[in-house]
């Protein structure tokens, strides 16, 4: 497969990941109590975006891994063409 189909099935991946993550710990200003005035009280206190990033990105690693590893495994090929 070319590095072009690599990079688009990991970003593909990454984002279905990264969406998936996304509400994970997250804590609005209304639940919390403290709505700063002029936001929007459903926003996130402290969205922890880089820890999100991160764990999308390992997540993304993985996935992209896993389907690359089924798709040319010789025993996962037998059994899907039986």
């Amino acid at each position: 497969m070319q590095i072009g189909s690599i990079i688009a099935v990991f970003f593909v991946v990454w984002w279905l990941c990264f969406v998936a993550v996304l509400p994970i710990g997250n804590q609005s200003q209304a639940e919390a109590g403290n709505v700063t005035a002029g936001t929007d009280p459903g926003a996130p206190v402290a969205p922890r975006m880089l820890r999100k990033l991160l764990l999308a990105t390992a997540l993304g690693i993985l996935f992209t891994g896993l389907l690359f590893w089924a798709l040319t495994n010789e025993t996962l090929h037998h059994y899907w063409n039986r």
